[in-house]
């Protein structure tokens, strides 16, 4: 495979793509990869296809409360019709 080599890079931009590629849990390298190969080949998602596992799934689900948040109210029925 080939290798590219990219010089005079401003500090900053170097930074943003460390940082990326930290949040997507892989090396500078790769995310530049994937990032080239996104802008090259219009891939919308060049990131492997591996299955998560349930945890990792939940764990990927943004907080939007507590419990008591979506707690019933006691007393309130609402009526329900099932017919077609």
């Amino acid at each position: 495979m080939a290798q590219l080599l990219v010089r005079k890079l401003d500090d900053s931009l170097v930074q943003k793509l460390k940082e990326r590629a930290a949040k997507n849990g892989v090396s500078a390298e790769e995310e530049h990869r994937r990032i080239l190969d996104q802008a090259m080949n219009g891939s919308g998602d060049s990131k492997p296809k591996s299955k998560k596992s349930f945890e990792e799934f939940l764990l990927t689900m943004p907080n939007v409360g507590t419990d008591e948040d979506f707690a019933r109210i006691e007393g309130t029925i609402r009526d329900v019709d099932l017919s077609d």
